[in-house]
């Protein structure tokens, strides 16, 4: 696997500072029953990387003490940790609003046969990766087969009242482009997905957010074996827009590792950019959340794959 950051570290990015922190992004693990080209995380079925049970209690406590409103799950495939319906039952007790990032397939691999009523019990928010509505583009980016698996799995999450009207059930798709280009216009991307999805499936879904693919681990090494790396970073620079500064997730979240050390975000977790003193990693077990407002922002080449175009997020385009 190519390591990208020596080249994003070449890259000026603007100082940014963090606002006041209302969401948690939690990474249970890196194991996933897929391994899809466009992976920040270079996740799959053989990484072995998960959450302990005690990092997860030090989780646990550190969104109790801290009074945490919004939780996001994320991996891997976050819902392959041997204790992920423990923790969806106790952050669902706690009074949490859980977000689970879905890649849908797991919804149909045996041994998660009642995890979609398990999701719908706890009212989970999905956010399920959909790359395209049509079956060659999905199956190219994610591996054959995934497309009727993901159909299947929308189907089921409909039958249980996701992306329903006034269901309290919400399902959100997420769209990604195809390779080293951005994403289309969202509004009008979501029209076309909720149009085609109905009319040929009868499926029905809450939003679609747009998210910009990050060079980094396996999307970047990729870019680099194909000599587009320096391309795309130019194409992400020259559409880079100051005002997404106000809006990027960052200044807004943290994102915890399966270790339980804290990052500005999920794509730093990856390249290994620790939020931190003095280079020094924090751990969720030492810091309180109020420590962490108002700080500064490790910053990179690969930002400005947030800030381009419409922006991205990990809640879509910021505009």
């Amino acid at each position: 696997m190519l390591d990208t950051l020596p080249l994003l570290d070449k890259i000026s990015f603007p100082a940014i500072n963090r606002k006041t922190i209302n969401l948690l992004q939690i990474n249970l693990g890196y194991r996933c029953n897929q391994q899809c080209l466009h992976c920040h995380v270079n996740a799959g079925p053989n990484r072995s990387e998960e959450m302990s049970h005690e990092v997860l209690m030090q989780t646990l406590d550190f969104i109790k003490n801290n009074q945490i409103k919004i939780v996001d799950l994320t991996g891997g495939a976050p819902e392959m940790h041997p204790e992920f319906i423990e923790l969806i039952e106790a952050l669902h007790h706690m009074g949490v609003k859980v977000i689970d990032r879905c890649n849908l397939t797991i919804l149909n691999e045996s041994g998660y046969e009642h995890l979609a009523e398990k999701l719908a019990e706890n009212k989970l928010e999905i956010v399920a990766s959909m790359p395209c509505y049509l079956e060659e583009n999905v199956n190219k980016q994610r591996g054959s087969g995934v497309f009727e698996s993901s159909i299947k799995a929308l189907k089921s999450l409909n039958q249980l009242g996701y992306g329903k009207e006034d269901s309290g059930l919400i399902l959100n798709l997420v769209y990604n482009p195809q390779g080293a280009t951005l994403s289309p216009e969202q509004v009008q991307l979501e029209k076309d997905y909720k149009i085609f999805l109905m009319e040929k499936f009868g499926i029905s879904f809450n939003q679609l957010f747009t998210i910009t693919n990050v060079p980094v681990k396996r999307f970047g090494s990729m870019l680099i074996s194909k000599n587009e790396f320096e391309p795309y970073m130019a194409l992400l620079q020259s559409a880079y827009q100051a005002d997404n500064l106000e809006a990027v997730m960052c200044r807004y979240q943290l994102s915890i590792d399966w270790q339980g050390y804290i990052y500005d975000c999920d794509f730093n977790q990856m390249l290994e950019l620790p939020l931190g003193l003095n280079g020094k990693k924090l751990h969720i077990s030492d810091v309180r959340l109020d420590e962490l407002d108002k700080r500064e922002i490790v910053v990179a080449g690969h930002c400005y794959a947030c800030t381009a175009g419409q922006g991205s997020s990990c809640g879509g385009a910021l505009v």
